[in-house]
């Protein structure tokens, strides 16, 4: 191709010249925010959940009518759960869990002062506040889920609580520990969920939200002992990751044999 007659010909036709430049331009603006829309979800997809989600199962079940003691049915399940070949162990949990769009959050103050602050400004992203993730379950839910215990302890027995009794200690994200305490131990602070205080006796490396907000918050997370008390409940099952599938059938066969009269919503 010879370059000048080219050129000589959009000189003539400047029409042509313009409306050429402007389709190559908005081409390549098409081009640009695809290839960024293609980065941020590979991102969002590969982003790290602080969870084993190869070697996880989960049933959601659902109860049909009223259950006089729904944690008695729930202790009931998870033996029998327990006992399937390639369960490693299993938890109940109330609602949410990393990425399954179950959204609890709490706003979190690090002082009575940061607290004063934020009612008085009536947000409570204010004065050093912050809005939390919040995850509960039954003993044995960090080894479950494969979460890293970085500071502190796991909760003890007699600190899990059923129904609307507030809980006395918590466990937190690394990422939670710095936004609230920057510089400092978090390990043994005191938070305030409005008049509620606990208590901070453990920290996880990390712990995702179940929906990406931004903010650089994603990760600011709080787990407390709070043991699911209604008929609607989530199984958490750990295995091998070649046994999930098998895992999963034998797991739906088992609650049903239980009790029929229940929906179960198999997820993995």
């Amino acid at each position: 191709m010879q370059i000048r007659p080219i050129l000589a010909t959009l000189r003539k036709h400047r029409l042509t010249a313009i409306l050429l430049t402007l389709q190559v331009a908005f081409t390549c603006a098409i081009v640009c925010n695809v290839a960024f829309m293609i980065a941020n979800r590979v991102q969002r997809v590969t982003i790290p959940t602080g969870i084993a989600e190869n070697r996880l199962s989960t049933l959601s079940v659902t109860g049909i009518g009223k259950d006089e003691n729904p944690w008695g049915r729930h202790q009931a399940d998870l033996a029998a759960l327990r006992g399937i070949p390639g369960v490693e162990s299993a938890v109940a949990v109330n609602y949410s869990l990393p990425l399954n769009q179950n959204v609890w959050m709490s706003g979190v103050c690090p002082s009575q002062a940061a607290l004063d602050r934020a009612m008085h400004a009536m947000s409570m992203e204010k004065g050093g506040c912050m809005q939390s993730s919040v995850y509960d379950g039954s003993p044995g839910l960090l080894n479950t889920l494969g979460l890293e215990l970085v500071a502190g302890r796991n909760f003890h027995e007699d600190e899990y609580v059923r129904g609307q009794k507030n809980v006395a200690v918590a466990i937190i994200s690394k990422a939670l520990a710095q936004h609230l305490y920057p510089g400092e131990n978090a390990l043994g602070k005191v938070m305030y969920f409005g008049d509620h205080v606990v208590r901070v006796v453990g920290i996880v490396r990390t712990l995702l939200s179940p929906t990406l907000l931004g903010k650089g918050t994603d990760y600011d997370s709080t787990i407390w002992p709070l043991l699911p008390d209604n008929t609607n409940v989530t199984y958490v099952m750990r295995s091998a990751p070649k046994d999930r599938q098998q895992v999963l059938a034998a797991a739906k066969t088992t609650l049903l044999k239980l009790d029929a009269s229940r929906i179960i919503n198999p997820r993995h």
